[in-house]
């Protein structure tokens, strides 16, 4: 059985190695790109979708020197779609035979250290480069701003996003608990989101680049949705554990593999967890502290009634209805 290796243990704080020239020109780039005020931090229009200005400089350099293998596996996100469960899921699939669940590395690392993020936390080009084949990575990024090559090159990607309100819900909590001062107002939010206004954002833009993708590749890109996974952890483990090259064989089925990781896995085993719930990573440069328990809040569907009205709630949905029609993708 092919073998992922764990993201982040040996965590490198190192920035990427960029030449002179091409980190003199991102400069002078972000200095004539469109910006305005986010909801929580100001934001600046990348090739049409909009990045936090404390990240840019990142992100800006993945199209040109992230540099993608045949063999990766790329687990890609809309922000507060998922991502924390995806990534524990990808990597207890992918190494269940070197661990076992009583010595698990999900039980003393957050999943977002064990699986790093191209070009930020922990997980910066540099660091990329020092891991074994075959690596198993995770973005934010919309796939416009990934190397050419993660679409020409055989590279896997798992694509998760969510049902937009419960999405924006997610993201709003999330940033409120990220700033220090007075709490972020729903309804400026919510407009903003609803104009394409926020961080990797036009959401409609992001997903559906990997939707069509997906169409396109339906054997390297695999589509996902939150509320699948909710329905039936079990299918989708399975249906992950076989798009991965590590299908359960019935042996593992008969006792239960399959089952246990979705156990070991859930949102409530998770949270459970020491490191989950006092640890924390810096974001944005060390500019700020994501505590690890911020990323573990509910995991509801649906929470949205709790939060937003019925009009706010009809509003995105017609939204919704508009930027997918003919696309195939629904909620």
């Amino acid at each position: 059985m092919e073998k992922m290796h764990p993201g982040n243990e040996k965590s490198s704080s190192t920035s990427p190695s960029v030449p002179i020239s091409s980190q003199s020109y991102t400069e002078n780039l972000v200095e004539i790109l469109p910006t305005r005020e986010g909801w929580s931090s100001p934001l600046i229009l990348y090739k049409n979708f909009w990045i936090r200005s404390s990240m840019q400089n990142s992100f800006m350099r993945v199209q040109d020197n992230f540099k993608p293998r045949s063999n990766d596996v790329i687990l890609a996100t809309h922000p507060k779609c998922g991502t924390t469960w995806l990534k524990a899921l990808a990597f207890a699939i992918t190494n269940r035979s070197r661990y076992t669940f009583a010595d698990h590395p999900l039980l003393k690392q957050n999943p977002q250290e064990l699986v790093p993020f191209i070009g930020l936390q922990g997980g910066d080009l540099e660091y990329a480069e020092t891991l074994p084949s075959p690596r198993l990575l995770a973005t934010h990024l919309p796939l416009s701003l990934l190397p050419p090559t993660v679409s020409t090159d055989g590279c896997r990607i798992v694509y998760l996003c969510r049902e937009p309100k419960d999405a924006f819900i997610s993201r709003w909590y999330f940033d409120n608990r990220m700033i220090k001062g007075d709490p972020i107002n729903l309804d400026k939010a919510f407009t903003m989101f609803c104009e394409g206004f926020s961080p990797f954002g036009p959401f409609w833009d992001h997903y559906l680049q990997y939707w069509n993708e997906s169409l396109k590749r339906p054997h390297e890109v695999l589509f996902l949705k939150y509320e699948e996974i909710v329905l039936d952890p079990l299918k989708v483990v399975r249906k992950l554990a076989c798009f991965l090259g590590v299908p359960f064989t019935e042996e593992e089925e008969s006792r239960g593999v399959d089952e246990e990781v979705v156990r070991f896995c859930s949102f409530e085993a998770l949270s459970s967890h020491g490191v989950n719930q006092t640890g924390g990573v810096e974001g944005a440069g060390g500019k700020v502290f994501v505590e690890f328990s911020s990323l573990f809040r509910k995991g509801k569907v649906g929470d949205w009634v709790n939060h937003m009205s019925t009009e706010m709630g009809e509003k995105l949905d017609l939204l919704v209805e508009e930027k997918f029609k003919g696309s195939g993708l629904k909620f």
